[in-house]
């Protein structure tokens, strides 16, 4: 027997010596691709199963920007001011939350709790602060205790395209006058 004719481990060694650097990079690479192929390719159970959830799971909310903000607070000052009222004014979006606010000098100490808790209630409520005063006064007074409302007229939500982006909520001019300020706040922001 000759030394090419039989097996051995040298003979092996000797035959992979003889591979090129680019022979055992296209092996590695043959190898690598399959490994990602079959972890890629979802199995035939996992294929079957029907989708588990087709609703959403997320709510969009469109929510009212610091510029309709101060453009409502803008208009319900100078609704105020024609008309001689010191006011404060809260701006809330959609959740309650406050984006602006501002109080005349002059205006009160409560008012700026009261405009902000009025525009809290409008945004919570989709409706103005007034009909939640009224529904109290209509003989429910157990709903005085709805946590985060203020049933006081001069909360007014601020709508666009039918939906409730925020409110506004003035206080310091009184019941009709609040709101009136109010109204010339929220009809202010395009």
């Amino acid at each position: 027997m000759t030394a090419t004719s039989h097996y051995s481990p040298l003979h092996s060694q000797l035959a992979m010596a003889s591979l090129s650097l680019t022979d055992i990079h296209w092996v590695l690479a043959c190898v690598l691709a399959l490994a990602a192929s079959a972890f890629a390719q979802p199995s035939m159970a996992q294929s079957a199963a029907p989708a588990a959830n087709t609703k959403p799971v997320t709510l969009a909310r469109t929510d009212i920007a610091q510029a309709g903000a101060q453009q409502a607070i803008s208009a319900a000052l100078a609704e105020a001011g024609r008309n001689g009222w010191v006011i404060a004014v809260a701006v809330v979006d959609s959740g309650g939350e406050l984006v602006a606010f501002q109080k005349a000098d002059g205006a009160i100490g409560i008012s700026p709790a009261v405009a902000i808790g009025k525009a809290r209630t409008a945004a919570l409520l989709r409706q103005p602060s007034k009909s939640f005063e009224d529904f109290i006064n209509s003989g429910r007074p157990s709903f005085l205790s709805t946590p985060g409302t203020t049933p006081l007229e001069g909360g007014v939500p601020i709508t666009i395209n039918g939906q409730v982006v925020g409110a506004v909520g003035v206080s310091g001019a009184h019941g009709p006058n609040d709101s009136q300020a109010a109204q010339a706040g929220a009809n202010a922001v395009k």
